[in-house]
């Protein structure tokens, strides 16, 4: 559906962007993730038409797009902003692209309400300013725009990162379900690991104008492809010298004591059911609690090395500061670059 072969992104002597080829399926939702500045909306641009490449290609179905105009790729855009016209109703914010492409009055109402009501917009909201909209609704309206000019790409640039937690979990939520309801290629920037697990089908990584790693959610999560891919994304438990020893010891899995490792908070267990050969138990001084709600980040002290776990809230205490406790760890679970 879409390719970028050997794509180069320069601004000046600055290389935003080197050799980057990546493909998106058609009707994928697909996120680029990383930190500010690792080239993800950059590459977001050059697909839409914005910023024009110094070197390489890229296709929408086979058809080369790298120097078509921008009215001409057949992309829709929603914006970090939702950039919606504040003086216009939302009728007429839905319609605006519409009337640019000067079709007729009839046509584009027909268009409006029915995307509008795809959207779960009703007639009362069409008349009203965005102003008067809730953070949820301006979104809808914002996708609605995109939506009604029928484009065979949508992208978005990190359109939740303006809102509070609770309001960009549910617009999570609603997002997923209209992409899937309308089974449209869709190409997501966000530097929210959460956001990025929970709406996509596949993630590339980027780090410094370099994919480190493309792959499921969790093929990214929990076979992570490099050093940065395993820090960047979740909570991780660092492991030296010390601890892996002590865990090799235990272990025939070729450990390499001279490299750190690196563990899921989650994967570091205070009880196991069945201690199998691939389980190791460390004696530990319990240093920090952290209550959190729903679970609780205890750390341990494993001879002065740190180790996090993260213990499901069940109503009961399961330790204190300064508890003795034995920790158990499948080396499975620990991953080294």
């Amino acid at each position: 559906m879409i390719e970028f072969k050997d794509v180069e992104i320069k601004y000046g002597d600055f290389v935003a962007m080197k050799n980057l080829n990546l493909k998106v399926e058609e009707g994928e939702f697909f996120t680029l993730l990383g930190p500010s500045g690792c080239g993800k909306t950059t590459t977001l641009r050059s697909l839409v038409g914005f910023v024009d490449p110094s070197s390489g290609g890229i296709y929408v179905n086979g058809k080369n797009i790298t120097n078509l105009p921008v009215e001409k790729r057949e992309i829709s855009m929603v914006f970090q902003s939702y950039a919606l016209f504040p003086t216009l109703n939302v009728y007429e914010n839905i319609a605006f692209g519409l009337k640019v492409k000067k079709m007729a009055k009839e046509q584009i109402d027909a268009e409006v309400r029915d995307i509008a009501k795809k959207v779960d917009l009703s007639d009362e909201q069409l008349l009203k300013k965005v102003s008067e909209l809730s953070g949820g609704q301006q979104q809808r309206v914002a996708i609605a725009r995109a939506l009604v000019l029928k484009p065979s790409i949508l992208v978005l640039d990190e359109p939740l990162s303006n809102l509070d937690a609770s309001l960009r979990v549910q617009l999570r939520n609603e997002l997923k379900k209209l992409q899937k309801k309308f089974g449209i290629t869709s190409i997501y920037v966000t530097h929210d690991q959460e956001e990025a697990l929970t709406l996509s089908d596949r993630i590339a990584v980027f780090n410094k104008g370099v994919v480190e790693q493309v792959g499921t959610p969790y093929e990214i999560y929990n076979k992570s492809a490099t050093e940065f891919v395993c820090n960047f994304i979740g909570d991780i438990n660092k492991l030296d010298k010390r601890i892996l020893e002590k865990v090799k010891a235990q272990s025939n899995k070729p450990l390499v004591v001279t490299k750190d490792g690196y563990l899921r908070t989650e994967r570091v267990h205070s009880a196991v059911k069945t201690m199998t050969t691939d389980f190791v138990r460390l004696k530990a001084k319990v240093v920090e609690v952290e209550y959190y709600g729903l679970y609780t980040k205890y750390t341990f002290s494993v001879d002065g090395a740190a180790i996090k776990n993260i213990e499901k809230e069940d109503g009961m205490t399961k330790y204190s500061i300064g508890d003795e406790a034995d920790i158990f760890i499948n080396v499975n679970d620990i991953m080294q670059y």
